[in-house]
């Protein structure tokens, strides 16, 4: 931080002078309250960075079972779904030197594991309704046309292929943590690394001056086009590899047969995530509407197919939803959560593994016959 100070010209001319923060909740919470003075850069589509507030002391597990091992200082997003995780010191903490880059790299890791995209919803609008914001607006900066459920799948598979920011941010950034940031950022080709200086001055009374400089964009320039934001999609190719070679004659069964209805009735697409998975989208109501996706997580090994309510909300209307619900077959565990999406506007991901579907005969022509009945009623080839 340098001691020059910088000068204010209205009717005359005001010196303000560097300030240290006071304490590290003080500069946690301008962050909070201030998310622009990170935004640097620009969109996939050439539109300015703008980072929205996921939480505050954001939780981060270990397991799948476990409550949070560590707290991240702030995840926030943007309009892409780009995760950008924040770690917040001052100068006078010596561990702004080597030890906050194992705690990030830690954060990073397991947030990619262990954040589902429900979580991060769920965390979001918490975040809205403890800072008085509407639902409403803070979804207006993010969504587009896409329904909140269809965001955080986005910011989910974004994750999980490593497609992330991470931002040291500090008053003062020593040397070892800019060597550290620029090389850590030549090496990750999917995540981008940044150290941020903010240097703030003070004048009389209220008046602040925040400075940030950037540290690493030289090193991010640098990266390969190729190698940036790039990830495979799951073809039906590999579904079917994995549907082979790991789930048994019935379950495979009820598998193929819904990939097969999607591909002849709707279309698929594959996701991005390091597990295999693929979307249904079908023609409804003269949009392509996604009704499921189908995934095949590695750790654990289990088979899950999910609805995606909140997607069907936004298109169709609830009382499609809870019409789609209802025309849907009984089965004991996707039931219980079809209660809990009537009580709250069906918004959510009901799942069921494929095990389930499997121990209930004639469950996937149910299945079929529902989406036929959403769909209007138009003839299958399946």
């Amino acid at each position: 931080m340098t001691d020059q100070p910088v000068f204010v010209l209205g009717s005359d001319l005001q010196a303000l002078e560097p300030a240290a923060f006071k304490t590290e909740e003080e500069f946690q919470e301008l962050l909070a309250l201030h998310p622009r003075v990170l935004d640097f850069g620009s969109l996939t589509d050439g539109q300015p960075l703008r980072l929205v507030l996921v939480a505050r002391e954001m939780g981060v597990p270990t397991s799948a079972e476990s409550g949070p091992a560590y707290w991240l200082d702030h995840l926030f997003v943007d309009t892409d779904g780009v995760p950008t995780l924040v770690e917040v010191k001052r100068a006078s903490d010596t561990r702004i030197r080597r030890e906050v880059v194992g705690q990030m790299l830690d954060y990073a890791a397991n947030g990619a594991r262990y954040w589902p995209g429900p979580l991060l919803q769920r965390s979001f609008e918490e975040t809205c309704v403890a800072d008085g914001r509407s639902l409403e607006e803070a979804y207006g900066e993010l969504l587009g046309d896409r329904s909140p459920e269809e965001f955080w799948t986005t910011v989910e598979e974004r994750l999980a292929a490593g497609q992330m920011r991470l931002l040291f941010v500090a008053d003062r950034i020593p040397l070892e943590l800019r060597a550290i940031v620029e090389f850590l950022n030549r090496q990750m080709r999917q995540t981008d690394v940044y150290a941020v200086e903010l240097t703030q001055y003070r004048g009389d009374g209220d008046l602040r001056v925040l400075v940030p400089r950037i540290h690493g964009e030289v090193a991010t320039a640098a990266k390969s086009p190729s190698g940036r934001r790039t990830t495979q999609r799951t073809t039906r190719a590999d579904m079917d590899a994995v549907l082979r070679t790991r789930l048994a004659p019935e379950p495979r069964r009820t598998a193929t047969a819904l990939l097969d209805h999607a591909a002849s009735q709707g279309r698929l697409e594959g996701g991005t995530a390091k597990y295999p998975s693929m979307s249904a989208y079908y023609p409804v109501a003269g949009r392509q509407v996604p009704i499921w996706t189908l995934s095949l997580y590695d750790t654990p090994a289990k088979e899950e197919l999910a609805f995606n309510f909140g997607s069907i909300t936004h298109h169709l209307g609830r009382d499609r939803a809870a019409a789609f619900a209802g025309s849907l077959p009984t089965v004991y565990e996707l039931e219980k959560k079809l209660e809990m999406q009537r009580e709250k506007g069906y918004k959510g991901w009901p799942s069921v593994p494929l095990s389930a579907l499997v121990a209930e005969s004639g469950t996937v022509e149910g299945i079929l016959a529902a989406i036929q009945e959403l769909m209007g009623g138009q003839e299958t080839s399946a």
